[in-house]
């Protein structure tokens, strides 16, 4: 079972191993973006432009209008003083750069090779940085709390603020920038049912008082 003050990145694939990361969650440093983009000049192709008085009229104003993906802006910190006091020879010596080199391998493109294992492009002959045919980027899964959402990790910015001895980083700062992979796959769909079900007691909680005021 997953621990609930944890947060974790798993990429959802056929590789095996599959890519893990684990890490001290506070969700009070996970900002929830969603825009919605407004074509300047457009009109609604129906007479009546963007007038309206019924709220049947609401769908034809709103034309034009395109809701965009949700992202994440995310920070975390890794770091393992914790291991190292217990012991892990792993983080005394490499400290967080087996974290760090997971998110990297995350955000790179990657081939499908033998036995479904994933290549780093960056491992091919022509050192090609972006994206090509056969080359695709890491889906993963963001995991907190009650929600698990199908996400692209489209940036890590990482700031090292804590030394061994060797250099090797073992305490880091990392802000992550997600976007929402939003369609028909399960995780997503998931997210909007339970959204539809907690905005509809939202509103069911807020309703009632009202309604009973105008009585």
């Amino acid at each position: 079972m997953l621990n609930p003050v944890k947060g974790f990145l798993l990429e959802y694939g056929v590789s095996m191993p599959p890519l893990v990361l684990a890490f001290d969650f506070n969700p009070q440093q996970l900002t929830r973006n969603r825009s919605v983009t407004i074509t300047l000049g457009s009109t609604p192709a129906t007479r009546g432009g963007f007038d309206f008085t019924l709220p049947t009229e609401t769908a034809r104003v709103a034309q034009g209008v395109a809701v965009d993906p949700e992202s994440f802006d995310v920070e975390i910190l890794l770091d393992a003083t914790d291991r190292m006091n217990e012991g892990d020879e792993s983080a005394r010596t490499l400290g967080v750069e087996p974290e760090l080199a997971t998110l990297r391998s995350m955000v790179e493109p990657k081939t499908q090779g033998p036995g479904g294992m994933q290549l780093l492009a960056g491992l091919s002959q022509d050192n090609a940085r972006a994206f090509q045919r056969n080359q695709t980027p890491s889906v993963l899964l963001f995991v907190w709390g009650l929600h698990v959402l199908p996400v692209f990790l489209k940036s890590v910015d990482v700031t090292e603020s804590a030394h061994l001895p060797n250099l090797a980083p073992y305490r880091a700062g990392v802000k992550l920038t997600l976007q929402v992979i939003e369609g028909r796959n399960p995780f997503w769909l998931m997210e909007k049912v339970k959204q539809v079900g907690l905005s509809a007691l939202s509103s069911g909680r807020t309703a009632a008082p009202a309604v009973g005021g105008l009585r």
